[in-house]
Formats: C-alpha cells, structure tokens, sequence
C-alpha cells in the first residue's frame, strides 16, 4: 500500500518561507503523479498543486506565484517550497500519491503551517 509521511510545518511570520517534505513509500515513485492539498480551519480541503511523473506542474490560479512544487526520484520525495506567506495561509498541508490511479496513497497526518501576522 502507498503511504505518505508529510514534514517540514512550523510556525512561520508573515512573508517568511517554508518547505514541506512528503516521503513516499511503497509505490513506483518515478512512475507516479503526487499533489500537495491544504485545508484552513473551518473551511474545506483545497487542491495546493500538482506534479507529474515526468515532472510538469500544475497550480490552480489562487496559488500560482507563490507555491513551487518539485519530486526527487532518488528520494522518493516530493517538496513544497512556499514563499511570501501570510495568516491566509494558514493550514494544515497533505500530500497524496499514485494520484489517478487505484492505488492512491490514503490522506496522511498531514503538517501544520501557522503563519503569524
């Protein structure tokens, strides 16, 4: 089964950084398509952004700019670099894996971002 470990939360002022960190195991990782999610508190889950086994990306257009996100192979690791944050961003982060397919990683734990004003 895929399963996914998700990393790399804080607490963060407004207009710093954060990387987030998604492990993958047992999947053909080079193989698969991954994506980033968030869901604020109160309201419902939202897609972050989306990347392709051979690596192109997607955003929807409320996070384009500022969300970059990237997969290591070797690593069996796929990465959310965010800049600029603001307390609008504030959420906890999920990743899945295997996406469009049968064997899509269940939702993980998923890491908290606070961005402080």
């Amino acid at each position: 089964q895929v399963q996914v470990v998700e990393s790399g939360g804080g607490l963060v002022q407004t207009g710093g950084s954060l990387r987030l960190s998604c492990v993958v195991s047992g999947s053909t990782f080079s193989n698969n398509a991954g994506a980033w999610y968030r869901q604020a508190p109160g309201k419902q889950r939202e897609l972050v952004a989306t990347v392709t086994s051979d690596g192109a990306t997607h955003y929807p257009d409320s996070m384009k700019g500022r969300f970059s996100i990237s997969r290591d192979n070797a690593k069996n690791t796929m990465y959310l670099q965010m800049s600029s944050l603001s307390p609008e961003d504030t959420a906890v982060y999920y990743c899945r894996f295997n996406l469009w397919s049968p064997t899509v990683s269940p939702w993980g734990k998923g890491t908290l971002v606070t961005v402080s004003s």
